[in-house]
This record gives C-alpha cells, sequence and structure tokens, in this order.
C-alpha cells in the first residue's frame, strides 16, 4: 500500500528547513512579516518586564513548561513527568491546558497523570482557580513560556536538538515563536532529543548554558516500549524488528516518531496528518484497511486517545508507541529545581 502525508506538514517542512532555491525564494517573501512578529513579541515581553501590562499571581504555587518554537518540543512528555514527579512526593498536580478542538492534549495528561487534576481553559488565572477548587496542590502550565500574565514559581523552557535544522527566522517564515533572547526569562532549560545524535543535544546544551541562570538538562525521548490500543497488552519495541509498519500520526512532529519507530528495525510507511487532527469515518477507514495490508499499525498516545473507543472490532488493533524519558545530563539540577517548588508548597500548606 501507499503511504499518505498530510499536505499541510509536508507544506510547513519545506518552507523551514528546505535549501532548495523555491523553498529560500518563499522565506524572502515572508521575512518582513516574520520581522514584524518578532518585533511584537519583543515588545510584548518588554511590556510585561516593565509593568506595562500586568503579570498576576496564580492561588498556588506553579511551573510552566513551554517552548520557543512551534510544535515537536516534547514539552508535552517534560510536563507529563513533572506532573508525575509531584505527584511522587506526595501533593496534587494540577494540570493547566489551554485547550485544543477535541482535547486530545487532556485526554493524553490524564491518563498519564491518573492521580492529578486537568484542567482545560485558555484563562489560565481562571483555570488555575478551578484546579485548585479540584484539590490541586502544584499546577503545571504546559505550553506557557509566552503566557506572560501569569507568573510561575519555576519557568522551563524546552528547546529539540532537532529544531537545529530549522532556520533561524520567526513565524511565518520560520518555526520560532521568541528567538533565544527569551531563555533570559527561563529558570531551567531541558533540552530534548528523539533522533538528533546525543552528541549534538549535549552541545546546544553547552552553547545555551550560558543564557540561563538555572540549570540545563538533556533529556532523551525513546520508544520504550508499545502497547495494544485495545486491550492495553505490552510489547517490547522488538516486535516490529524486520516488520511491515504503518506509522500514522496527527502531531507536531511526525518526522522523530517515524524515526523512533524505524529505529526498531521496521520497513516503515508514513501516514500523516494535521497536528490535532479529529478522525473522521474515512480516516478510520483508512487506518483499518492499512492495519490489515502491514504487520502492523502504529501509532502515537496522543492519536490513541482520539481512536480507542472508536477501533473497529475485527481489526487488527494499532500499537501505541511508549516513550521513555531518560536524563542524559543535568537531570539533578533539574529535579532540585523541581524540589524547591515541592518544598515551596509544603510549607504554604502547613501553616
Amino acid at each position: 500500500m501507499s503511504g499518505r502525508r498530510g499536505d499541510a506538514h509536508r507544506a510547513v517542512r519545506w518552507l523551514w528547513t528546505s535549501e532548495r532555491l523555491d523553498a529560500r525564494l518563499v522565506r524572502l517573501a515572508l521575512l518582513p512579516a516574520s520581522a514584524a512578529y518578532g518585533l511584537v513579541m519583543r515588545v510584548r515581553a518588554s511590556a510585561y518586564a516593565s509593568g506595562v501590562f500586568a503579570s498576576h499571581l496564580l492561588p498556588v504555587p506553579s511551573i510552566s513548561v513551554g517552548n520557543l518554537s512551534v510544535g515537536g518540543s516534547g514539552k508535552t512528555p517534560i510536563a507529563i513527568w513533572i506532573a508525575r514527579y509531584i505527584a511522587a512526593q506526595g501533593l496534587v498536580p494540577g494540570v493547566l491546558l489551554r485547550g485544543y478542538a477535541g482535547g486530545d492534549e487532556a485526554q493524553v495528561h490524564t491518563r498519564a497523570v491518573p492521580d492529578g487534576v486537568v484542567v482545560v481553559d485558555p484563562d489560565r488565572r481562571a483555570g488555575a482557580e478551578k484546579a485548585k477548587g479540584l484539590g490541586a496542590q502544584v499546577l503545571v502550565l504546559d505550553d506557557a513560556f509566552q503566557r506572560l500574565d501569569v507568573r510561575r514559581d519555576l519557568n522551563i523552557c524546552v528547546v529539540s536538538a532537532e529544531t537545529t535544522r530549522a532556520v533561524p527566522w520567526s513565524l511565518p517564515a520560520g518555526p520560532w515563536r521568541e528567538g533565544l533572547g527569551a531563555l533570559e526569562r527561563a529558570d531551567a532549560v531541558v533540552v530534548t532529543r528523539k533522533r538528533a545524535p546525543a552528541a549534538a543535544a549535549a552541545a546546544l546544551a553547552a552553547e545555551l548554558a550560558g543564557r540561563v541562570r538555572g540549570p540545563v538538562a538533556v533529556a532523551h525521548l525513546g520508544l520504550s516500549g508499545l502497547e495494544g490500543l485495545v486491550s492495553g497488552t505490552r510489547h517490547p519495541p522488538t516486535l516490529l524488528q524486520g516488520k511491515r509498519v504503518v506509522a500514522a500520526a496527527a502531531i507536531g512532529d511526525p518526522d522523530s516518531f517515524v524515526g523512533q519507530v524505524k529505529s526498531a528495525g521496521a520497513a516503515v510507511q508514513v501516514a500523516t496528518w494535521r497536528d490535532h487532527h479529529q478522525y473522521g469515518p474515512e480516516d478510520l477507514a483508512w487506518l483499518a484497511k492499512a492495519s490489515r495490508k502491514s504487520d502492523h499499525l502504529v501509532i502515537t498516545e496522543k492519536d490513541a486517545v482520539k481512536l480507542r473507543d472508536r477501533w473497529p472490532a475485527g481489526v487488527a488493533e494499532p500499537l501505541v508507541a511508549q516513550l521513555d524519558l531518560a536524563w542524559e545530563g543535568g537531570g539533578e539540577g533539574f529535579v532540585a529545581a523541581l524540589d524547591r517548588v515541592v518544598a515551596l508548597t509544603r510549607s504554604q500548606l502547613t501553616r
């Protein structure tokens, strides 16, 4: 069977990474818009820093996780790891999301951190109050590095080692919401890698260390196992060795996901859709056909939450890729920063 690839993702990837003349000409035409976008973001940050725009306290201690570029940095796995760590310390984490149509990220967080509270609200202050009312003791704000209207006790910026392949321009000519100068707001940085070499991630971390007042850690997000979509049966990644696999995803960085599946030794055909895509009946039929014609259909957890209750009976279930976060450097300093927020929370609870 032939692969299927989302036109939107392919066009964006071409625009932001290709060195072909046509891509360079399109970027050149977009540079005035990029310059305007970058200027607006810098003026906005300056206005908050100087007090022209108000920044409000949240009702309980908070940790923000965000990034500088659009999509695929690994901020959601980092946010989940933090929420699980908070829960392991005996506290109730509250995950705040701005929300997307379909709520796929909210379902991912709810499944990953069952002892936590997940609230979707584009108004982070209102969401924080809701989370506190539901019992949250520490807030984890997912995708909030640019949310300057609320203060946080720990501001974490996630930078993907894979983004070094992209052009250094602001949106729309490039993937950057903000430049590296914005790292002066960060209390800690996590450099993530999925398919990038460990040496590249370490070099990027060393480069960024001088820009940040806190720790810089490196985390590898690798394929640790596979789980049956319906049955929940666990399998090792070696199950894919030498098999014909369709890797299907509607996420911000499908290339990294495909690379992780290939690293298990599979012969991979690719099917991608736009990030947060809501699978319709035709999409579901296409995936069922892909499952029948391949040895395995592999999807992400973000896609699994939208397909788990709809998968047709009698069709071999997809395998859901399970990612493992492994600290490759600076993990101790990162955990120490989290522990300071834990200590602050406990001190407030005992007052």
